[in-house]
């Protein structure tokens, strides 16, 4: 079965961690290029202080570039997440969201670093930013990327 935006959209939002983190994919483009989710502050998911658990303000943005990407590459490469850093930048509260966009230049960049074979680390930066677009938190995934069926 063909996996589309509307159905891995509709997937996350039934998806268990999700549901007990309170985040909520709002948005796949049908290319796969952009997406957009939110998370609002719940009694479910604030910590001790009232605001935003950390963990859940990581869990929203965890698997969407991932598989933003393996559809956009398909299945010539092997995309998995390597590695993440979060940098928490002030308490979130209320609604958080995070965009995500893959652009022509992260593509191109992809696609000439591994066409040889090699395996290929690439760097996404990803802001969790508050309704009045202020920055909660900057996530940075890397990305374990490699065309298959290659020599190396």
């Amino acid at each position: 079965m063909k996996i589309t935006p509307k159905l891995l959209k509709l997937s996350l939002n039934f998806f268990g961690p999700y549901i007990g983190a309170g985040v909520k994919v709002e948005y796949i483009s049908k290319d796969w290029r952009k997406a957009k989710v939110s998370m609002k502050l719940r009694w479910y998911n604030r910590n001790i202080v009232g605001t935003h658990f950390g963990g859940s303000l990581y869990s929203m943005v965890d698997p969407h570039i991932m598989l933003m990407l393996m559809q956009v590459l398909g299945k010539e490469y092997y995309v998995w997440d390597k590695s993440a850093e979060i940098d928490f930048v002030k308490p979130g509260k209320g609604v958080v969201i995070s965009t995500f966009n893959i652009s022509d230049q992260d593509l191109a960049e992809i696609k000439s670093s591994t066409d040889g074979g090699e395996k290929y680390f690439h760097r996404f930066n990803v802001e969790i930013i508050d309704r009045q677009s202020n920055t909660v938190a900057n996530v940075v995934k890397i990305l374990y990327i490699k065309k298959k069926n290659s020599k190396q």
